[in-house]
């Protein structure tokens, strides 16, 4: 027999321990992994996915851990005060903490670390909010797929989603097919919600995924080190997918 669909009651006690109960479960992972490390960084993450991040768990999986989470979180399970803190000097990270950030827990030496994440980037597509980092100009014929390869033409289905989206399309040959150049884009504006969903749709991947390193925690010596070079972008680390609030590394 299906399941009555009409609405229930939902004690709202039991929601709020669960959540209680999951903060404070996650508070002592990041605490007992301040215990285990040698180091601790905190790190932002420029054109956030969940996919690309879990990449990065893979690739650390074994000398590493992750936590991405609420930032208040985190902070609070480190310790923001020296007399708060749960390890010598870590509450020197855990005052930075703030926005989009997260924590990486491990034994590798920081040169080591330093060098991965400045050669980690993974491409992606730009969202509504994004900064456009170059003109596209789509040019005059049949509306090209880019992400196939080769590149092919919209089917005839897509036209009405396509004109939606802004573009002035006529049918040829059972083609949507532009009768002019149309500029999706302009590099420096920010983009629409149209032009993210046409620029994804042509295949035009604008944004990159990175991990920027802000600061590491030393537990031999309890010193915070600034990482050297200048932070990621603001338009860059707008909110995109969002982590699980508890979610860290296997």
């Amino acid at each position: 027999m299906p399941k009555s669909k009409r609405s229930k009651l939902v004690s709202l006690t039991k929601v709020e321990k669960k959540t209680r109960e999951h903060k404070s479960a996650m508070m002592e992972h990041v605490k007992e992994n301040a215990d285990k490390w040698k180091y601790c960084w905190l790190f932002e993450v420029g054109a956030m996915r969940n996919a690309h991040l879990k990449t990065v768990r893979n690739l650390w999986k074994g000398s590493a851990r992750i936590f991405f989470s609420r930032s208040a979180l985190l902070a609070k399970a480190l310790g923001t005060t020296p007399e708060e803190e749960h390890r010598m000097g870590i509450h020197k990270l855990a005052k930075q903490i703030e926005g989009q950030v997260g924590l990486l827990f491990t034994d590798t030496e920081p040169e080591e670390v330093i060098e991965w994440f400045a050669d980690f980037a993974q491409p992606d597509f730009a969202r509504a909010g994004n900064v456009a980092s170059r003109t596209v100009i789509l040019p005059a014929g049949p509306v090209m797929m880019h992400h196939s390869d080769p590149p092919v033409p919209f089917p005839h289905d897509e036209d009405p989603q396509l004109r939606r989206l802004g573009l002035t399309t006529k049918m040829e040959r059972g083609v949507p097919t532009l009768q002019a150049p149309h500029k999706l884009c302009q590099k420096g504006k920010v983009l629409t919600a149209e032009q993210a969903q046409l620029l994804k749709l042509t295949g035009e991947k604008m944004v990159t995924f990175r991990v920027g390193l802000i600061a590491r925690w030393d537990a031999a010596t309890g010193e915070v080190t600034q990482v050297e070079g200048p932070r990621l972008a603001q338009d860059e680390i707008i909110p995109g997918d969002a982590e699980d609030e508890g979610a860290m590394s296997e």
